[in-house]
């Protein structure tokens, strides 16, 4: 579903001299992640985790490598891989001068979902996640994990075939993690591959099929 060869990524900044300072944040990374697979990255921070995930979704441009979706180099595909994938966001990223349902329908938009389909879905993700009966309600007002469970059905207004979930589950209560855990589980089970990073080894041992640990932007 995903095949990573080489990846690669080197920022250069200014040091404190002025001259040009090189940070190999990605360093050859290679691996593959098969359909309806749960993948997870571990590492501490700084290891490069966040920065493969916006590589793998265009967020970020990768200065070598190859990445391959379902056969199809990212290259000269982007639109049509752009449509396969979901992004659960590490930080909380709703507009809350809009309401839940109105952050939904801006996303599904976006995705150019036909009027009838878009409002179809908002209501079945709403429900998904248990919180149908916050649509009129700005996000602000919802509780921590209320806004994860949230930012996971917007990622999956589209129907991604693949969902990225970058520390899904950071700073949440146990009761509430194992509730996501539970959610990212049956997105597996319904064919969704699942790429995602985490902190917490409980949470990669228990959800995901295999784990690649990255330390210096090197597997």
């Amino acid at each position: 579903m995903i095949k990573v060869e080489g990846l690669t990524k080197e920022f250069i900044r200014k040091g404190r001299d002025g001259k040009a300072v090189r940070k190999l944040a990605v360093d050859g990374l290679s691996f593959e992640i098969g359909r309806g697979e749960i993948f997870g990255l571990l590492g501490p921070n700084g290891a490069g985790k966040t920065t493969t995930i916006r590589m793998l979704t265009m967020q970020t441009e990768k200065s070598a490598g190859r990445i391959f979706y379902d056969g199809m180099p990212l290259e000269g595909n982007e639109k049509a891989i752009k449509e396969m994938i979901g992004i659960v966001p590490q930080h909380i990223n709703f507009d809350n001068d809009l309401s839940v349902g109105y952050n939904m329908e801006l996303h599904g938009r976006l995705h150019h979902m036909a009027s009838a389909d878009r409002q179809q879905r908002i209501a079945e993700l709403l429900r998904y996640i248990e919180l149908e009966d916050t649509v009129n309600m700005p996000p602000r007002q919802l509780s921590g994990g209320m806004k994860r469970r949230l930012l996971i059905a917007r990622a999956l207004i589209h129907r991604p075939k693949i969902l990225f979930m970058d520390e899904p589950t950071v700073a949440l209560d146990p009761q509430v993690r194992r509730r996501i855990w539970d959610l990212i589980r049956e997105m597996a089970a319904n064919g969704v591959t699942v790429l995602l990073t985490t902190h917490y080894i409980e949470e990669a041992e228990s959800l995901c099929n295999r784990v690649a640990i990255i330390n210096k932007g090197r597997l």
